[in-house]
């Protein structure tokens, strides 16, 4: 296995990991009472700061649940599922971790209530972009080796 595959396969399998962690931690307090709680009194000022929501009919506990769930469903696809749905569930994570730091920013949590989104963020986004690089690297090369062969023949016909 090349050093790309291994590093696409740990991040998948770590990141996947910590989503699904968290993303428990939203939706029941069974792993830790604490920090359900403490989610439970974030999302509440998020759905405070954002009236909107509330418009649409979303409530705090929705939010909640709607983020965790996802952070659940997308943590066990980037563990355990293979091919392109590890890079759409990748994408909609980054979108989430987004919205948290909109959300942190918008009720002026210090730096230290968000860097581990802010981590995660970036996490997601280098494992999108290794796999993303690899994709198109063919492509590239037939295209190279097709230029290289245009101008060989150029080289044959001046001389």
């Amino acid at each position: 296995a090349s050093p790309r595959t291994i590093t696409i396969v740990a991040l998948s399998f770590a990141l996947g990991l910590f989503f699904v962690f968290m993303g428990t931690i939203k939706l029941t307090p069974r792993l830790s009472k604490d920090a359900y709680g403490e989610m439970k009194r974030a999302y509440k000022s998020y759905a405070k700061a954002l009236p909107a929501l509330k418009k649409m009919g979303i409530s705090s506990v929705l939010l909640r649940k709607i983020i965790g769930t996802l952070e659940v469903a997308c943590g066990v696809v980037l563990t355990l599922v293979p091919g392109r749905p590890k890079d759409v569930a990748n994408f909609i994570l980054l979108l989430v971790m987004l919205a948290v730091l909109f959300f942190h920013q918008l009720v002026g949590d210090p730096l230290k209530r968000y860097a581990h989104a802010l981590v995660f963020g970036i996490l997601l986004t280098c494992r999108l972009l290794i796999a993303r690089q690899g994709e198109d690297r063919p492509e590239r090369e037939e295209r190279r080796e097709e230029q290289i062969n245009a101008q060989e023949k150029n080289k044959v016909k001046i001389s």
